[in-house]
């Protein structure tokens, strides 16, 4: 498959060979749902916590004798039907939401949806990227020229390169990572992938020759 490659003004100075091992991959919706939902799981964070009547504070004397008074009986003013007690069958930070997905599958599902990016025409590769002072404004001028601008776009670097990142990181619907920390999710999450040249042969390197990733 090929594609057309950009420089940073927005031109078009050639194309390039996709390699079919990376984006030439049939599509499995199943098995990219099943790897989305897991990482959507591990990333949840748990803070909701309502405290049981062992957890509240107080409550250690028995509030009135058992017998004489006229009045029910009870044992701590930290009961579940006291006001101020303990609370039944509330959330509980213990809650586990961790799934596990073997690393095959995560590395497939992530070479899937890279395949269906690059056949929906919502890959851009560009050259590269060099910006003389590292300001938002040149990294945003660099955006305004290309197809993505004003769409959620997901930039991929081959390596990590402090100007982008601080240039980037006010740009309205744009996210930039390393190509060695691609995840399903974030893919997903964008509508365009904007990717420099280097950066396919970091994810052959880290997805396909790496077996331990």
């Amino acid at each position: 498959m090929k594609t057309e490659i950009y420089n940073q003004k927005g031109e078009i100075i050639g194309k390039i060979e996709l390699p079919k091992e990376i984006f030439g991959l049939s599509f499995n919706a199943d098995l990219v749902h099943q790897v989305a939902v897991a990482q959507m799981s591990n990333r949840r964070q748990v803070s909701a916590h309502t405290k049981n009547r062992g957890e509240v504070r107080g409550g250690g004397r028995k509030p009135w004798q058992q017998k004489g008074t006229g009045r029910a009986r009870h044992g701590s003013i930290r009961s579940p039907i006291w006001r101020g007690g303990g609370v039944v069958f509330g959330p509980r930070k213990e809650k586990n939401f961790k799934k596990k997905i073997p690393k095959k599958m995560k590395r497939k599902a992530l070479l899937m949806v890279l395949s269906q990016k690059a056949k929906e025409k919502e890959l851009i590769i560009l050259d590269k990227i060099e910006l003389e002072k590292g300001k938002t404004k040149e990294m945003a001028g660099i955006f305004s020229k290309l197809p993505c601008w004003g769409k959620t776009t997901f930039l991929i670097l081959p390596s990590y390169d402090k100007k982008i990142f601080l240039a980037t990181r006010n740009i309205p619907k744009v996210s930039v990572e390393e190509a060695r920390n691609l995840n399903v999710l974030d893919l997903l999450n964008h509508k365009y992938l904007l990717m420099l040249r280097e950066s396919i042969n970091v994810i052959g390197n880290t997805f396909l020759n790496n077996k331990k990733s």
